[in-house]
């Protein structure tokens, strides 16, 4: 009766996992079949699964009622009963449910067809057509039926279902995972082919049956704990029966069908996972970590140990990314289990190394990934602040998806401390003021005290997670020092000044570093709304503490300069509605007060930008007040202009006539500024006191290009008045005169360091860009012909040699003076810039200057080589029949640098370095023409080779050589036809020379020759070789393959893409060796200091870069070079 009991109980459990409801399983869509929410639901016409006391009793049959529905609700989803399960897979997922108990039944009255069944369905399932007899099944050898399976994937009559795009087809992974996994509910109770198909469609079963065998695990267990209670219950009763031995049997039986499952499931990862881990196919590879991951989750009792976790380890190490991250995924699964971190103690302390590296992984979603990873180590408390140190380095790595998650783990540990929190008992940092917080933030950003761009980087990454950081009245409160208990040292209410600024941008959408794309962004209406109440409540914020701040941070021009700019972030408007005019009048003298105590670069371009927004965007009658305010500062520069002007004049200092021309050139970068009167003081300065400082001068000539810029732009075409043309030449001409004596005098005069480089710099590129603005084509054949201009070719020749001694000013120099204002528009690519821009817009005659240019192409670095290429580009839209010519003038000028430093013969090591770079550049611009240009632009090729042979032969052999520098690579790019052409030329020239007379003088002459030769002769046996047909196989021979059967579970060892041959298997798996000896990162980011060295353009805005870019400065060089004025 016992007995009896028991297996009713099993067949009750079984039919309440396998028959659902017929509404969630036997007429839903495939994706619902083997789902937890089928297994929870009850049946109508089965019974529960068992009292509440942990009996298991039968129940009574179901009424024929349900089955008539069940059997009408089946023929409803297109049940048929002739239907193979191949067909249900791939069209009817709908029915897999009621497939699964028909082939059970089918089972249980003739085992011996039923597997042949469900090894055809196999078979198909992999899409090969294999028959099997039922009659002759136990006579059929496994061996035979792999190598019919080999032979057919062999002659392509194999159907690959499991990758196929089919639409009728795309359900057929889940459908054949879904049939699996019914099937083993259902019941309760190999691999190795070569076709990649076969091991993808068996890894997909074999994988799932150990899951699925786990949910029957997990449910005998819960049995078996039920039942031992019982059981000691019924012990402590003392009561020996039949009670007592029922349920000592129950225990037994539950115990060996556990014991079983467990069984078969390490029979399945030896024969399988342990071959398939480490598949050819990734995705092989991913499925396989991806289950180990979930059999380790979901019954640790067998698989939560080291044999089984070392394979996460490994394939942390795997060549594919996807198989990478599915590994870290598993361990942060594993990790989030606080039960499962004893057991992992020994796989941490060895892998640890390896997860930090993965912060650092080539492919952004691992290193996400693994950054999170680490988080749990930290959770923890499994990694050191040693082990993090390479971490913090990521905070301005350049994907932003990679600072974001390390910006949240900086904050979770080092800001909000959640993980000494969580082992407090405190919660995680939630109740601690925005002070403490804060504090903590600017202990991080001591590290980058004089580098305002890392700690923008820092508080980008972080900004998202710290609500302090928003806390607007905190940070103000923090900065007045309103709070006693909490004291600011002058580092610190500096960062705390630019954490405000930089919070405050974005919040209202700004960015505060360099973005990765120049793409707008654009915003939803709910975005929008929400960027639009922050900047009301920043305006709030600092509607009333705002002068505060300014009165006491007025001084220090580390501080100004960002708390000036908040003033363009705030609602103008609120002043108004809120009645706080007084308050916005009293920020707007601050700030003019602010324009005249400093004189550094930004604090002035910060006052103007903050005005010059206040008198567009405020109200009426406020917009009134900072026009005049306007008005008053340029009045007052005007004034101390003439008064400084007047002290120099007389002998006195100069700094103040310095501080006052920037203040000039700022605000004449944004508008207009009247100063005729001061003009011609400019210019007398220029010409009657040379002594004065260079930066003086600089910002003379600055100045006076900015107004004569400003008065062209104000010249009317349609209403011309020949008084402003007359003063407006009269100022160019002054202006030019005084530029072009610069280009007389600076390249003799004695170098004077920084600040006569700085000088050479403007005046080259405020000559060129004023030689643009007066293009002599630009105002030809209209009204305003007069004002067009011309440079001779001595102004050009000067304006050059000017910038050539500019071109060699090394890159040391330069690195050590980056900090410097300005420094963005005085180096030499600004210069070369200039230059380039004169002959793209076809200012200049582009016969001298276009070919000295292109003579510089390999001679400075990538930065110049990219402007030159970029010029190339330029001209061969505008002018490419004169590309030839350019660049055979540019390889003489080249050759000769090269001649001049072999004539000295002072140094053999300057010669032999010249003569590289014609070479150099002669490969650099016969690399112009490549592919399809060749054919193209065969006529200018073969004009610049024999154009260039001419110039060799003159004066034989004086300039021999330049036919191996700078005519060769040329000759290389031409048919063989045209060769033998210009062999016979080369030949035909020394035909009345006796060239043994002078053998060194006449050597490159015969190298060439033997060029030519050599090249023709190749050419042509290339061709025979063509016209003959010859075709070779290339490559190693093919082998005959041992077709050798193989067991399912023999052997653990396997290559990574199993083979029927030996050969081929020992071949791939040496291939496979030499991969994995490849390390996956070879290197990790700088250190902190080397971060710190960093120089990083600080980001504008679009308003700040419209209104603040100076027009005589181009930043990029991009197609086709445009004049550029105001």
């Amino acid at each position: 009766m016992e007995h009896a009991a028991v297996v009713s109980e099993t067949s009750v459990r079984r039919s309440k996992r396998g028959r659902p409801p017929l509404a969630a399983s036997d007429v839903g869509p495939s994706k619902s079949s083997g789902s937890a929410g089928e297994k929870a639901d009850h049946s109508p016409t089965d019974g529960d699964q068992g009292s509440g006391d942990g009996s298991y009793d039968g129940l009574d049959d179901p009424p024929p009622k349900a089955k008539r529905k069940r059997g009408a609700a089946i023929r409803a989803a297109g049940w048929k009963e002739d239907q193979s399960l191949i067909d249900i897979i791939k069209h009817n997922g709908r029915v897999i449910n009621h497939a699964v108990k028909k082939w059970v039944e089918r089972y249980e009255g003739d085992p011996k067809s039923a597997m042949v069944e469900i090894l055809m369905f196999l078979f198909e399932a992999c899409g090969a057509k294999y028959q099997l007899e039922a009659a002759s099944f136990d006579e059929t050898d496994v061996d035979d039926v792999v190598v019919s399976l080999v032979e057919l994937a062999k002659n392509g009559e194999v159907e690959d279902h499991f990758n196929s795009k089919q639409k009728e087809l795309k359900s057929f992974k889940e459908n054949l995972a879904s049939f699996w996994d019914n099937l083993v509910l259902e019941c309760q109770n190999g691999p190795f082919t070569p076709p990649r198909v076969y091991r993808q469609v068996a890894s997909l079963v074999g994988l799932q049956l150990v899951t699925s065998f786990i949910n029957i695990a997990k449910i005998l267990s819960g049995q078996r704990e039920t039942t031992q209670r019982q059981l000691n219950a019924e012990k402590k009763k003392q009561n020996e029966g039949p009670r007592l031995e029922s349920l000592n049997k129950r225990l037994s039986l539950t115990h060996e069908k556990i014991t079983a499952t467990e069984e078969m499931m390490r029979k399945i990862f030896t024969g399988l996972f342990m071959h398939r881990y480490r598949d050819v196919d990734p995705e092989i590879r991913m499925s396989c970590i991806r289950s180990l991951g979930i059999w380790i989750l979901s019954y640790p009792s067998l698989f939560l140990q080291d044999l089984y976790l070392k394979y996460l380890g490994w394939t942390l190490n795997d060549k594919s990314a996807g198989v990478r991250k599915a590994s870290i995924l598993a361990l942060q699964n594993l990790y989030e289990v606080d039960d499962n971190v004893p057991s992992l103690g020994l796989f941490t302390e060895r892998f640890c190394n390896r997860m930090i590296e993965l912060a650092d992984d080539i492919d952004i979603s691992v290193a996400v990934s693994a950054i999170g990873l680490l988080k749990q180590l930290l959770r923890h408390q499994l990694l050191t602040d040693d082990e993090l140190g390479p971490l913090y380095d990521l905070l301005i790595d350049e994907p932003p998806l990679i600072r974001r998650a390390i910006g949240e783990l900086v904050y979770d540990h080092l800001i909000a401390q959640k993980i000494k929190n969580s082992h407090s008992g405190r919660k995680d940092g939630e109740n601690e003021s925005s002070e403490v917080h804060l504090g903590r933030m600017l202990q991080i950003l001591r590290e980058f005290p004089d580098d305002p761009i890392l700690s923008a980087y820092v508080i980008d990454d972080v900004w998202d997670d710290m609500k302090a950081m928003k806390d607007w009245k905190c940070i103000i409160s923090m900065l007045l020092d309103e709070n006693p208990l909490i004291e600011l040292t002058d580092v610190d209410a500096t960062n705390l000044v630019r954490l405000l600024y930089a919070s405050a941008r974005k919040a209202v959408g700004e960015k505060i570093v360099p973005a990765t794309d120049n793409r707008k962004q654009y915003y939803t209406k709910a975005q929008k709304e929400a960027l639009e109440n922050s900047r009301r409540e920043i305006t709030a914020a600092m509607m009333k503490s705002y002068p505060q701040l300014l009165r006491k941070y007025i001084s220090d021009k580390a501080k100004v300069s960002p708390l000036v700019e908040i003033m363009g972030l705030l609602k103008l408007e609120l002043y108004s509605l809120k009645r706080q005019e007084q308050n916005f009048k009293t920020i707007l003298e601050l700030i003019v007060d602010a324009f005249f105590k400093h004189g550094e670069k930004d604090t002035l371009r910060s006052c103007i930008k903050v005005l010059t927004f206040c008198s567009t965007d405020s109200q009426a009658d406020l917009q009134d007040y900072v026009q005049n305010k306007l008005k008053d500062l340029e009045s007052d520069i005007i004034i101390k202009l003439k008064a400084a002007m007047k002290e120099v004049e007389m002998g006195g200092d100069e700094y103040s006539l310095l501080v006052n021309l920037k203040r000039l050139y700022e605000l004449q970068l944004t508008k207009f500024v009247s100063i005729n009167g001061l003009y011609e003081d400019m210019a007398s300065i220029l010409r009657d006191l040379s002594d004065i400082d260079n930066e003086v001068k600089c910002f003379l000539l600055l100045n006076m290009y900015l107004h004569v810029a400003w008065c062209l732009q104000s010249i009317d075409s349609d209403s011309l008045l020949e008084a402003s043309t007359a003063a407006l030449l009269s100022k160019r001409d002054i202006l030019l005169e005084q530029l072009e004596s610069f280009t007389r005098t600076l390249p003799n005069a004695p170098q004077e360091g920084r600040s006569g480089i700085v000088l050479s710099c403007r005046v080259c590129i405020i000559l060129a860009e004023t030689w643009c603005l007066f293009k002599k084509s630009k105002y030809s054949s209209t009204r305003l012909d007069s004002l067009g201009y011309s440079p001779n070719l001595p102004s050009i020749q000067n304006f050059w040699k000017l910038s050539e001694q500019l071109l060699k000013v090394s890159d040391e120099t330069e690195d050590e003076d980056a900090n410097e204002e300005y420094i963005e528009e005085t180096n030499r690519d600004a210069v070369m810039i200039a230059a380039a821009k004169l002959v793209a817009t076809h200012t200049v005659s582009k016969d001298y200057l276009a070919p000295e240019i292109f003579s510089h192409f390999v001679m400075h670095g990538t930065s110049i080589s990219e402007i030159i290429k970029h010029l190339i580009t330029a001209l061969r839209k505008t002018a490419n029949d004169e590309i030839p010519t350019i660049f055979l003038e540019a390889l003489k000028r080249s050759y000769k640098r090269h001649t001049v430093d072999l004539s000295s013969g002072s140094n053999e090591s300057l010669a032999s370095k010249s003569y590289s770079d014609c070479k150099e550049l002669a490969s650099r611009l016969s690399a112009t023409f490549t592919g399809a240009a060749r054919n193209k632009h065969k006529s200018e090729i073969l004009n610049v080779v024999k154009d260039g042979i001419s110039y060799a032969f003159l004066e034989a052999p004086k300039h021999l050589s330049f036919l191996e520098a700078a005519v060769l690579p040329f000759v290389s790019k031409l048919p063989t036809s045209d060769i033998l052409e210009i062999l016979k030329d080369v030949q035909k020239r020394s035909e009345n020379v006796n060239i043994d007379e002078d053998p060194s003088g006449w050597r490159p002459y015969s190298m060439f020759v033997d060029h030519l030769q050599e090249k023709y002769a190749k050419n042509e046996g290339l061709q025979d070789e063509k016209e003959g047909n010859v075709v070779r196989r290339r490559g190693r021979p093919r082998k005959a393959r041992n077709l050798e059967g193989k067991k399912l579970f023999d052997g653990h060892e396997s290559s990574e893409e199993d083979s029927i041959s030996d050969s081929d298997q020992n071949d791939q798996e040496e291939d496979d060796d030499e991969e994995a000896d490849q390390p996956l990162i070879h290197t990790f980011r700088a250190s902190a200091s080397k971060l710190r060295s960093m120089r990083i353009a600080r980001p504008e805005s679009t308003e700040t870069a419209k209104n603040n870019r100076s027009s005589f400065y181009i930043p990029s060089f991009n197609g086709v070079l445009m004049t550029h004025g105001i």
